[in-house]
Protein backbone atom coordinates (compact mmCIF):
# COMPACT_ATOMS: atom_id res chain seq x y z
CA UNK A 1 0.00 0.00 0.00
CA UNK A 2 1.41 3.38 -0.96
CA UNK A 3 1.67 6.27 1.46
CA UNK A 4 -0.95 8.17 -0.50
CA UNK A 5 -3.44 5.29 -0.32
CA UNK A 6 -2.75 4.87 3.38
CA UNK A 7 -3.26 8.59 4.00
CA UNK A 8 -6.65 8.44 2.25
CA UNK A 9 -7.63 5.41 4.33
CA UNK A 10 -6.64 7.21 7.53
CA UNK A 11 -8.71 10.27 6.61
CA UNK A 12 -11.71 8.16 5.65
CA UNK A 13 -11.57 6.01 8.77
CA UNK A 14 -11.13 8.98 11.09
CA UNK A 15 -14.67 10.08 10.25
CA UNK A 16 -16.44 6.90 11.37
CA UNK A 17 -14.12 4.32 12.91
CA UNK A 18 -14.42 2.00 15.85
CA UNK A 19 -11.75 1.81 18.52
CA UNK A 20 -10.40 -1.44 17.05
CA UNK A 21 -10.15 0.10 13.57
CA UNK A 22 -8.26 3.08 14.96
CA UNK A 23 -5.84 0.82 16.83
CA UNK A 24 -5.08 -1.14 13.66
CA UNK A 25 -4.56 2.04 11.63
CA UNK A 26 -2.35 3.60 14.29
CA UNK A 27 -0.16 0.49 14.41
CA UNK A 28 0.14 0.50 10.62
CA UNK A 29 0.96 4.21 10.69
CA UNK A 30 3.69 3.62 13.27
CA UNK A 31 5.13 0.83 11.12
CA UNK A 32 5.12 2.99 8.00
CA UNK A 33 6.76 5.88 9.84
CA UNK A 34 9.39 3.59 11.34
CA UNK A 35 10.28 2.25 7.90
CA UNK A 36 10.33 5.56 6.04
CA UNK A 37 13.33 5.53 3.76
CA UNK A 38 13.24 8.99 2.34
CA UNK A 39 11.04 9.84 -0.58
CA UNK A 40 8.75 7.83 -2.80
CA UNK A 41 9.15 7.48 -6.56
CA UNK A 42 6.92 6.07 -9.27
CA UNK A 43 6.99 2.28 -9.69
CA UNK A 44 9.08 2.31 -12.92
CA UNK A 45 11.76 4.47 -11.34
CA UNK A 46 11.72 2.35 -8.19
CA UNK A 47 12.16 -0.81 -10.26
CA UNK A 48 15.10 0.71 -12.13
CA UNK A 49 16.74 1.86 -8.88
CA UNK A 50 16.24 -1.56 -7.29
CA UNK A 51 17.83 -3.29 -10.29
CA UNK A 52 20.74 -0.87 -10.42
CA UNK A 53 21.37 -1.22 -6.68
CA UNK A 54 21.42 -5.01 -7.02
CA UNK A 55 23.74 -4.81 -10.02
CA UNK A 56 26.12 -2.54 -8.12
CA UNK A 57 25.88 -4.60 -4.93
CA UNK A 58 24.74 -1.66 -2.79
CA UNK A 59 21.66 -0.76 -0.80
CA UNK A 60 19.05 1.29 -2.64
CA UNK A 61 19.12 4.17 -0.09
CA UNK A 62 22.92 4.40 -0.50
CA UNK A 63 22.57 4.41 -4.29
CA UNK A 64 19.93 7.14 -4.15
CA UNK A 65 22.10 9.25 -1.85
CA UNK A 66 25.01 8.92 -4.28
CA UNK A 67 22.88 9.72 -7.32
CA UNK A 68 21.28 12.80 -5.77
CA UNK A 69 24.60 14.03 -4.36
CA UNK A 70 26.38 13.61 -7.70
CA UNK A 71 23.56 15.38 -9.52
CA UNK A 72 23.67 18.31 -7.08
CA UNK A 73 27.45 18.64 -7.55
CA UNK A 74 27.22 18.29 -11.35
CA UNK A 75 24.58 21.02 -11.51
CA UNK A 76 26.46 23.38 -9.16
CA UNK A 77 23.98 23.13 -6.27
CA UNK A 78 26.77 21.74 -4.07
CA UNK A 79 30.48 22.50 -4.18
CA UNK A 80 32.88 19.97 -5.66
CA UNK A 81 33.96 17.88 -2.67
CA UNK A 82 37.66 17.62 -3.54
CA UNK A 83 39.28 20.52 -5.32
CA UNK A 84 42.40 19.66 -7.32
CA UNK A 85 45.44 21.89 -7.15
CA UNK A 86 48.54 21.98 -9.35
CA UNK A 87 50.46 19.54 -7.12
CA UNK A 88 47.79 16.84 -7.13
CA UNK A 89 48.71 13.78 -9.18
CA UNK A 90 45.95 12.33 -11.33
CA UNK A 91 45.70 9.07 -13.22
CA UNK A 92 44.03 8.72 -16.58
CA UNK A 93 42.89 11.26 -19.11
CA UNK A 94 41.48 14.59 -18.02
Amino acid sequence: MSRHQFMQELESTADHASRADLQVLLRRAALLLRNVGGFSVDPRTDEALTGLAAEMGTAKPDLMETLVGDWLVANAYLPVPHALDEETAVDGIA
